[in-house]
């Protein structure tokens, strides 16, 4: 397998984009040396790079591509929008049809307001719970990895270079899990914190009682309950993980698996609270959401066409069946090469991720390299292991199939070291202080 068209156009490419591309998770300290730098089309679970490598690919578009790449009922009902025009100077009757359609299956969506991505709307969320509320700190959940490109959230990272302390310090964590170090920080900051932001779950479950018990500390000490569903929604179940996991949010963010991949995403939330960003109280007027393309035609289109999809086809279910038959195939082969300390997969069916360890057990970036390296090798592109609903059968056959022998590599490397195995430097954390 050859990428000579990708090396040539990442030496382009980083002279004129910082980083290459315009997504960190997509850049190139994210694979290995000898990786596909840039997709030409994608076609269902599989895409095709520069060199006309062929891959059948995990992780899809960030998590945002749920049916397909391309998946023709999607495809067609954005291009017949877009025969019709894009984006007129008054509202399109789709803002509204959307809306709705919204609100008839998240149960917390009495009002919608839309974005073009995930960050804006998660930091709408927070704007107005700040404005409700009449407080300045947003308490979020430390050990969860993303929220918003926003200063609130990533002056918590380790890339909080350009943000100034003072708008830092208005942002205080708590660990997932732990609802008594969350009354802590409440008694610690009494009568100032506007929010909770966390997901509902990550590759790590709620124990018993945990987002119920967020949800009674927040009511009792009069903060906001701010769900970020930008991965869980559309996945773990077709009314959101609040309806999987019975708690009921004051305000919660969509977005990826909403589109099919087209740019969309949606703030929702309770009526007294959403319509502070409205025109008809007597309140201080609030910007909530105001973008020139955030509510596009095309993507309102593909938007009503995905959800037309899911309630029809039963994707929601698919996604667990498949990720459930490549766990178990998966995990198959990772116990016959006692790889269960090294190698393990973890999360809902719908949502895999994987994670890498080397020979002491320790978290590894080289190992995680590796894996990259020898999967692609076989046709893989394996960011992570979510599936989608064009994923068949045979494709997750064939994925065991190559995770198996790229695990056997694992193997070998973990007994003769890893550096016998790896070509190139290792992968990187997005978050991280230096290069």
């Amino acid at each position: 397998m050859y990428f000579t068209r990708s090396d040539a156009l990442r030496t382009k490419a980083h002279t004129l984009i910082p980083g290459g591309c315009h997504t960190y998770a997509k850049g190139d300290d994210q694979y290995p040396l000898c990786s596909p730098g840039f997709i030409a089309r994608g076609e269902g679970c599989r895409v095709w790079d520069v060199d006309g490598n062929e891959f059948i690919e995990y992780g899809m578009g960030l998590r945002a591509v749920t049916l397909g790449h391309a998946y023709p009922p999607v495809v067609e009902a954005a291009s017949r929008q877009m025969l019709l025009g894009n984006n007129y100077t008054r509202p399109s009757i789709l803002e509204v049809e959307c809306a709705e359609a919204l609100g008839e299956l998240i149960d917390a969506a009495d009002m919608v307001k839309f974005a073009k991505n995930g960050s804006d709307v998660t930091t709408a969320a927070v704007r107005l719970a700040r404005a409700y509320t009449g407080r300045d700190l947003v308490a979020i959940c430390g050990d969860q990895p993303f929220f918003s490109v926003d200063d609130w959230f990533i002056g918590t990272t380790a890339m909080s270079a350009g943000i100034p302390e003072a708008i830092r310090s208005l942002t205080v964590t708590f660990p997932y899990n732990d609802s008594a170090a969350l009354q802590r920080l409440f008694e610690k900051h009494p009568g100032q914190i506007a929010c909770l932001v966390l997901e509902a779950a990550t590759a790590v479950e709620p124990v018993d009682g945990f987002l119920q018990e967020v949800r009674r500390l927040s009511a009792e000490h009069g903060a906001l309950l701010i769900l970020d569903e930008m991965i869980t929604g559309f996945r773990w179940h077709l009314k959101g993980a609040q309806h999987y996991y019975g708690i009921v949010p004051d305000l919660c963010s969509f977005g990826k698996a909403m589109g099919n991949g087209f740019s969309i995403a949606a703030l929702t939330g309770k009526r007294e609270i959403m319509e502070l960003g409205g025109i008809t109280h007597k309140r201080e007027r609030i910007f909530l959401l105001s973008t020139t393309q955030g509510a596009e035609n095309h993507a309102l289109a593909a938007t009503l066409a995905t959800l037309g999809v899911y309630r029809s086809e039963q994707v929601i279910e698919r996604l667990w069946e498949s990720g459930d038959k490549l766990r178990q195939g998966i995990d198959s082969i990772i116990a016959q090469l006692q790889l269960e300390d090294y190698f393990q997969i973890l999360g809902k069916p719908c949502n895999l991720v994987y994670v890498t360890r080397d020979a002491e057990k320790q978290p590894s970036q080289p190992f995680r390299t590796l894996f990259l390296q020898e999967t692609i090798k076989r046709g893989l592109l394996l960011p992570s292991l979510v599936v989608s609903f064009s994923h068949s059968d045979r494709d997750i056959e064939l994925t065991i199939e190559g995770v198996g022998e790229a695990l056997l590599v694992y193997r070998r490397a973990l007994d003769e070291g890893v550096g016998k195995y790896l070509v190139g430097r290792p992968v990187q954390p997005v978050f991280r202080k230096y290069n």
